[in-house]
Formats: structure tokens, C-alpha cells, sequence
């Protein structure tokens, strides 16, 4: 999985000081792109190989790489955004700057979904991995094509997700420790996989086997990209943007950081995607591939490699698959907690949400993020089911990075730029409109349920508003973000009429749904900048926030 082993965070209450001294540019080229790739490199690679190739057959390979494009539009807006405002999470924090506490508010309630819905998909991983072993045998079970957990399984699920939480009690000073060593095992294990499949086993009649390369057509291939972990793998990019305020030269290190990172990462997965299928044995794909024996495999590398009897590696996948998991899932269940703990003290959410151990540790956050980790196993029983969720919640927090790009460049057009994105004025639409058609290709099933995922945070907003939860009662703007409604309403709609929806006969059939989704997200987008927050209420708030944040770096 690719998302970031740093743990998220969200806005601080405004500090009382607000000073500009100069920050310890140390970090080079070598240390932002490693940042990006660490996480890049992730859990994803254990099933994102399977997950594509049943989708789309062979094509898959296609569907990394506009997944890769796609990532690389989004990662290049806010390699300018980080450069400007080196501040941590900044994706979610771009929005309030330019929108206000309204669209802070509701990109921070993203940004809280997406990292509380991280840890329960690694467990995930590591019990259907688990499957190797005859005591696991009863904790999944076969239903409509995935694995999904049994009664059994879902009471594992819960321990192994008190186990994390537990952790991240006791010892997250210890897990962060070991990070680096972590990465390094990280990305190893999937290159080591790579040159072992590629000189055990290599059937190149695999590519037009089955129902051929391209069974599914177009849609096939574009629904892989969000639904199959494709997106989910590659995400994690924007740490080397994080890093902005320490790189000793970012103006050019960012950039070939952030595009380095995703090419060696799109190389490494399109690599595995190869190798995965070119050493299947014939018994695993007869039939169609939607259909093909391989789809069950509950591990699938491991069980690949022991079928070639490559017992030694599989030995390696298995331990990888808890290792890998386990660590990105301690350090989101925390990260979770972070988030929710900014937004409580801005305001938006109960101040109980601060409430910390004498540790430090924001233990209200985490019982909440234990608990809403608990409840995604029942609408997302499997690991390709809660996939969507991450990728299309992930997704909508990325949204708002090219609307405060559009904001900036228009209010703060003098404000000095590290790395400034040549071609921005198109580049930053496109991104809106890339990351609109990630949200389109996930498709109803999946969007359904963010959107009531989306509703819960609101109603939990306005509670904490109307009950006054919360001593800080921040000013939301909302003629700022008049925008927000009528585009998570409007993309919601037409997701619904589309060939990616649950109609037989769509309003919007393949095509052209992504031409209805393109003119909506142009709409939407220079509408949010007509109405953004003025220059100077845009200067004054990252004055309060970001100059003290940067001395706290130095």
C-alpha cells in the first residue's frame, strides 16, 4: 500500500507568535525521494498485482501506468503547494487557507476518514495472508468473487486492531524508531520478488491466455486504476513535499523527487504486475480472468511462489505480510488520532478529542478511530471492498490541493514559489478534473458509502456547533465554500447515471461520462475561485500558521 508511513496530521490552533526565521535546508535529493518511495512502496504490492489482472486481464499493465500519470498530474500541483507552504499535512490544509473553516473543516473530515480507514485494510492483509496457515483456515470466507471475513474473522479483526491501538499507547516513540529500517525492508522484498519471479518462471503465452489481453475493454481497464488498489498502491507521494521547508534545493530537488518517485514506483509495480502474471501456472488461468483460479488465491505472491517452488520466498511474502501491514497500520491508527485532535483544536470537532494520557497521547482520538476501524469490517468485509473507500476518500482530500493552487496563483500572485509548476494555469484543472475521474471510476458501490461517510462528519460538525462541544467557535465561511456542496451532490449524481453506476441504461454511457464529469469539475472549479477567501484574510491566516510552524523546523 502506498500510503504515507508518516502519520497524517491536521491545522493547530493558531499560534500567538508569528515569526519567519530560516529553516535548516539540509535535506537532499536522495532523502526527498526516499521519503516518497518509502511509501509509495507499501502493502498495496501483496494484492494490487491479482486485484488488476482480474479486472482488466493482461491490460492491467495499461492500468498502472495511467495510474501513474494520474498520480503524477495530482503530485505536481502540490509540489508547488509544499514549496509555498511547507507546513505538516498540508494537503488538508491548503483548502482552509483558501476557502476558510467551512472547506477546512470538511478536507480535514477527509483527511480523518482516509487515515482512520487505513488500519483496518492492513488487518485485512494480514489475516487474508494468514490464510497460509490451517489454524487462520476459518476466519475468511469465498462470497460474490473475494474473501471476506467470517464471524470469526471479524472477532480477529477487532483483537488484532486493539493489539495496534494498544501499541500506539505504549511505544509509538519505538515505532517511529524504526521506520528506516522498515522502508528499507519494505521496498527490498518486492524488488527481490521481481528478480526471482522474472528467472524462475516466465510463461510469455500468459499475456493472450484465457480470454485474451484485453477481455473487458476501456472500462475494464479505467475501473482497475481506483477499484483494484492500483491507486491506493501508488499514493504517498506527497512526502517529499512535506519535506519542502528543509530541502536544501527545492526548486529543483522537489520536483525530480516527487516525479522520481512515482516513476520508479510505477516501474516496480507495472515490474510485479508482469512477473505475476507471467509465472502463473496454466492451471491457475483457464476460464476467464474475472474467473481464473488465481483470483482466490488468499496470498496471492506467496502461494504464486510456492506453486514454483520457490518455498524459501514465500516464506519471506508471509513474514512481509505481517511486517508491512502491522506498521502501516500502527503508525494510521495514531495518525487518525492526530487528526481529529487539530480538528478539536479549531474548533470543529468536541474538545474531548484533546483529552491525552500523561504520555502525550491523544487517547479520545484513538478510541474513536478503534472504533470506527471496527465498523468498516462490516460494509467492507475484504480488502478490494475497503480499497475503494480509501482510494476515492484519499482521492477527495487530493481534490482540494489544485482548487487552492488555482486560489493562490490568482490572490498571492508574488508570493516566492520554490518550484514553480510550468504550466500551472492548465495543469491545476486537469488535476481537479484527473482526480474527479479517479473518484468516477471507483464507481457507486463504493461512492455510496463514502458519501455516507461524508454525511456522518458533517453531522457530527454541525452537533459539535449547535451544542457548543467545543469553547472555539470558528468562523466556517461559507460564502467561501458555496461551491462545496453542489460538487460532492453533483459528483455523487453523476457517478449514479454513469456506466460506472447501478443503471442498466446509463445517462451517461462510457465516454461520455467522463466528458460529463470533465465540464462539472471545470464548473465547479472556476466557481470556488470566483468566490475564494480575499488576499489579505488568505495572508493572514498562513501568517499565523505557517511562519511559527517553520520555526519549529529550524
Amino acid at each position: 500500500m502506498g500510503i504515507s508511513e508518516t502519520a497524517p496530521s491536521t491545522p493547530p490552533a493558531p499560534p500567538s507568535r508569528a515569526g519567519r526565521p530560516g529553516l535548516r535546508r539540509e535535506v537532499g535529493f536522495i532523502g526527498l525521494i526516499w521519503a516518497s518511495e518509502g511509501s509509495i512502496i507499501g502493502s498495496g504490492w501483496l494484492f494490487g498485482a491479482q486485484g488488476a489482472l482480474g479486472v482488466a486481464g493482461p491490460a492491467a499493465i495499461i492500468s498502472w501506468g495511467i495510474g501513474g500519470i494520474a498520480i503524477l498530474i495530482l503530485a505536481l500541483v502540490h509540489a508547488e503547494l509544499g514549496g509555498m507552504y511547507p507546513v505538516s499535512g498540508g494537503t488538508a490544509r491548503f483548502p482552509h487557507y483558501a476557502f476558510g473553516g467551512a472547506a477546512g473543516a470538511s478536507f480535514g473530515w477527509f483527511s480523518w476518514l482516509q487515515a482512520a480507514t487505513v488500519a483496518p485494510i492492513e488487518v485485512l492483509a494480514m489475516i487474508t495472508y494468514g490464510q497460509h496457515y490451517s489454524w487462520a483456515n476459518g476466519w475468511l470466507k469465498t462470497q460474490g468473487g473475494q474473501h471476506v471475513l467470517t464471524a470469526s474473522g471479524i472477532i480477529v479483526a477487532v483483537l488484532l486492531m486493539a493489539v495496534i491501538t494498544a501499541i500506539n499507547f505504549l511505544s509509538i516513540r519505538l515505532l517511529a524508531r524504526t521506520n528506516s529500517v522498515a522502508t528499507w525492508w519494505k521496498v527490498g522484498v518486492p524488488l527481490l520478488t521481481i528478480f526471482v519471479f522474472a528467472i524462475a518462471q516466465f510463461h510469455g503465452s500468459n499475456f493472450t491466455a484465457a480470454n485474451g489481453f484485453d477481455p473487458y475493454g476501456a472500462k475494464g481497464i479505467l475501473s482497475a486504476v481506483s477499484t483494484s488498489g492500483i491507486i491506493f498502491a501508488l499514493l504517498g507521494f506527497e512526502q517529499a513535499d512535506q519535506l519542502a521547508g528543509e530541502s536544501a534545493n527545492p526548486k529543483r530537488d522537489i520536483p525530480r523527487a516527487v516525479i522520481g518517485s512515482i516513476v520508479i514506483g510505477v516501474i516496480i509495480y507495472i515490474l510485479l504486475q508482469v512477473v505475476f502474471l507471467a509465472a502463473l501456472p496454466a492451471s491457475q488461468i483457464q476460464g476467464t480472468w474475472a474467473t481464473a483460479a488465481f483470483n482466490t488465491l488468499t496470498g496471492p505472491f506467496a502461494q504464486v511462489a510456492t506453486l514454483i517452488s520457490l518455498g524459501w520466498l514465500a516464506t519471506i511474502l508471509y513474514l512481509d505480510a505481517v511486517i508491512s501491514p502491522g506498521g502501516t497500520g500502527l503508525i494510521y491508527i495514531t495518525g487518525a488520532s492526530r487528526v481529529s485532535y487539530g480538528l478539536s483544536r479549531n474548533g470543529y470537532v468536541p474538545s474531548a478529542f484533546e483529552s491525552t494520557n500523561r504520555r502525550g497521547v491523544p487517547w479520545a482520538g484513538l478510541v474513536v478511530a478503534f472504533v470506527i476501524g471496527c465498523i468498516c469490517f462490516l460494509p467492507f468485509p475484504s480488502w478490494r471492498s475497503l480499497v475503494g473507500l480509501i482510494t476515492s476518500a484519499s482521492v477527495l482530500m487530493y481534490a482540494g490541493a489544485p482548487l487552492s493552487f488555482g486560489v493562490f496563483r490568482r490572490r498571492l500572485p508574488d508570493t516566492e514559489r520554490p518550484y514553480r509548476l510550468p504550466g500551472g494555469r492548465w495543469m491545476s484543472p486537469l488535476a481537479f478534473v484527473v482526480a474527479n475521474f479517479l473518484i468516477l471510476w471507483s464507481g457507486w458501490t463504493t461512492d455510496w458509502k463514502l458519501g455516507i461517510a461524508i454525511l456522518i462528519g458533517y453531522v457530527v460538525l454541525i452537533a459539535n456547533r449547535v451544542f457548543k462541544m467545543n469553547p472555539i467557535q470558528p468562523q466556517l465561511d461559507l460564502r467561501a465554500a458555496q461551491w462545496l456542496p453542489v460538487y460532492l451532490i453533483g459528483m455523487g449524481l453523476i457517478v449514479y447515471a454513469s456506466d460506472f453506476g447501478p443503471l442498466k441504461h446509463p445517462w451517461f454511457p462510457l465516454w461520455w461520462d467522463m466528458v460529463a464529469v470533465a465540464v462539472f469539475s471545470l464548473g465547479i472549479y472556476y466557481w470556488a475561485l470566483a468566490v475564494a477567501l480575499p488576499t489579505a484574510k488568505i495572508q493572514r491566516m498562513v501568517d499565523q500558521v505557517v511562519a511559527p510552524e517553520e520555526s519549529t523546523l529550524h
